[in-house]
């Protein structure tokens, strides 16, 4: 522990790149379950350490009201999250990206 908001972890070497320090607000209290060890071969991340989300699926739609419009929103359940982590993006950006989700 560094203060009282961040811990510092020792990393393996292929992760070597990522900064060891991390804010408690990163951190997810976790019981050991080794069904959750994934190797980092896996995961596919890439030499820059960034990977691409891949798509499972919409879980909900929903429009968000703003001031002088209303954009439709939709709840994305993405592959290596669980479905609690699902993100809130616009439907819009969505269609541009996975069309064949919208055909009707």
């Amino acid at each position: 522990m560094i203060g009282n908001v961040s811990y510092e972890f020792e990393l393996p070497q292929e992760l070597a790149a990522i900064h060891s320090v991390f804010h408690i607000y990163m951190l997810k209290k976790f019981m050991c379950d080794h069904s959750f060890i994934k190797q980092t071969e896996d995961t596919g991340i890439k030499d820059s350490l960034s990977y691409e989300e891949i798509f499972v699926q919409i879980l909900n739609r929903k429009p968000f009201k703003l001031r002088t419009k209303e954009v439709a929103l939709v709840k994305v359940h993405w592959r290596n999250h669980f479905v609690e982590e699902a993100t809130l993006e616009a439907e819009e950006d969505m269609k541009k990206i996975y069309p064949y989700l919208f055909e009707t």
